[in-house]
């Protein structure tokens, strides 16, 4: 999902750190190590993150789900499906299948297609019975009928893991990876933001993370409007195809960014809370009237 968290400086952010920022999947990626990345480093978070764009990614022409949705059929599985789709699978069913990762022609409809045309159409509510649609075991990913795979609850967080991996694999002492505002860590704190989702000059707190990851998402991102002038974005109740209009903002912190970035989609849903706490997770939310909720425990410095 798309983030609303800035890092403000850490003990990592020394005179010899060393920082690589770039673009890549539509947003800004920054990564800061204690020395410099080598250069067959770089080549390998390259190819790792455009090996997972090109298989994930519904803008490319040329990726897998592109191609199964105007071909279904049994494929052999990538690597990260089984983990993704498990994930999916727990999100629907705690937020009673408002979260569904075949929501991709729900988001097309609404404009939020591969040309971007942001059209504004009609709301299309997701399959229902998507796991009978979709299925990922035995090593196959087999996609029943024409759909389109989205897996933007979590994605993002899951590719930030695997750059995570990549970099502390190669490089002792403190990392980070930043991916639009979803950060993952390892070593010295960092502390980060929560930017206020109606005025980005603002936060509505500094949460301090340390071996983890925060990711979080706003609909005042990736928002447009329709014809008739109503504004839309992009976290739908797969159900309805509707964009929701109760929740403004999520943050979450987690060991994982995958894990991460599917409670902070969670937390727009009925249900979101009761599945952080089974996992153990903090997390922060703002709903759209401007109220501040949070998980009891919650380590985060909320401004009040």
């Amino acid at each position: 999902m798309t983030a609303a968290a800035v890092r403000t400086g850490s003990a990592a952010d020394t005179a010899d750190a060393r920082t690589w920022r770039f673009d890549a999947i539509g947003t800004a990626w920054e990564i800061v190590t204690a020395t410099a990345l080598p250069a067959t480093v770089r080549a390998d978070v390259t190819s790792a993150i455009d090996a997972f764009d090109r298989t994930w990614s519904r803008f490319r022409a040329d990726s897998t789900v592109r191609w199964l949705a105007a071909h279904p059929r049994p494929v052999p599985a990538p690597a990260d499906a089984e983990p993704m789709l498990d994930m999916y699978a727990a999100l629907s069913s705690a937020t009673a299948g408002a979260i569904n990762p075949l929501v991709g022609a729900s988001l097309e409809s609404l404009g939020y297609d591969a040309d971007y045309s942001l059209r504004g159409g009609d709301p299309v509510a997701a399959p229902e019975s998507w796991q009978d649609v979709l299925t990922w075991s035995g090593g196959v990913l087999d996609l029943r009928t024409p759909a389109t795979i989205d897996v933007g609850a979590l994605g993002k967080g899951r590719l930030v893991d695997l750059v995570l991996d990549i970099v502390t694999g190669a490089l002792p002492g403190d990392a980070v990876v930043d991916a639009g505002g979803d950060i993952a860590l390892r070593g010295a704190a960092q502390r980060i933001g929560l930017e206020h989702p109606f005025d980005p000059r603002r936060a509505i707190g500094v949460w301090e993370v340390t071996d983890a990851a925060l990711c979080a998402s706003a609909t005042n991102r990736r928002a447009w409007q329709s014809a008739g002038g109503e504004g839309l974005h992009h976290v739908l109740d797969a159900r309805t195809g509707v964009p929701i209009r109760t929740i403004a903002a999520t943050w979450a912190v987690a060991p994982d960014a995958m894990t991460a970035d599917a409670v902070s989609t969670a937390l727009f849903f009925e249900g979101g809370p009761r599945f952080a706490f089974e996992r153990g997770v903090d997390w922060v939310r703002m709903t759209t009237d401007g109220r501040v909720e949070w998980s009891p425990g919650c380590p985060a410095q909320l401004l009040r």
